[in-house]
């Protein structure tokens, strides 16, 4: 789980200690314009911006019930964000689940990828689908429900 927070983590504190540098110098204003940059980057880069995450058996789970697919996804990857923002409302319909949090779905991902942990991938009636086009997806959920 902590695997998660390094980047933002990372983010506010290199944030942070350009900001300090920038209140010495007497530069207050664009010291409070880095750290809200620098937050907001951190934001972006956090698990906070996906929906939900469930382990890899329950969203195959509750994939098979309901027909929606399931994307395995970890935080800081920039494929993975566009592929969230891209879905926009309709991404809180999938099954969303973080490998750096869920071992079993780390495995999925790894034997799907040839031993990579490549993500985001998508599981769609049993077929592994790397890096898809959000909109391919959104067609997707679209028939599913």
């Amino acid at each position: 789980m902590m695997r998660a927070w390094i980047l933002p983590m990372l983010f506010v504190l290199g944030g942070s200690v350009i900001a300090i540098g920038q209140i010495v110098q007497g530069n207050s204003g664009a010291a409070a314009a880095t750290l809200v940059v620098f937050a907001l980057i951190a934001a972006v880069h956090s698990p906070l911006v996906f929906p939900r995450s469930i382990g890899a058996l329950e969203a195959q789970r509750r994939s098979a019930v309901d027909g929606r697919p399931v994307v395995f996804w970890r935080s800081g990857c920039k494929f993975c964000l566009r592929l969230r923002f891209r879905l926009g409302r309709s991404a809180g319909q999938l099954h969303w689940v973080d490998i750096w949090r869920d071992p079993e779905g780390a495995a999925v991902v790894r034997a799907a990828n040839d031993g990579n942990e490549t993500v985001p991938t998508v599981v769609m009636s049993g077929q592994f689908h790397v890096n898809p086009d959000p909109g391919w997806v959104r067609e997707q959920l679209s028939r599913s429900t």
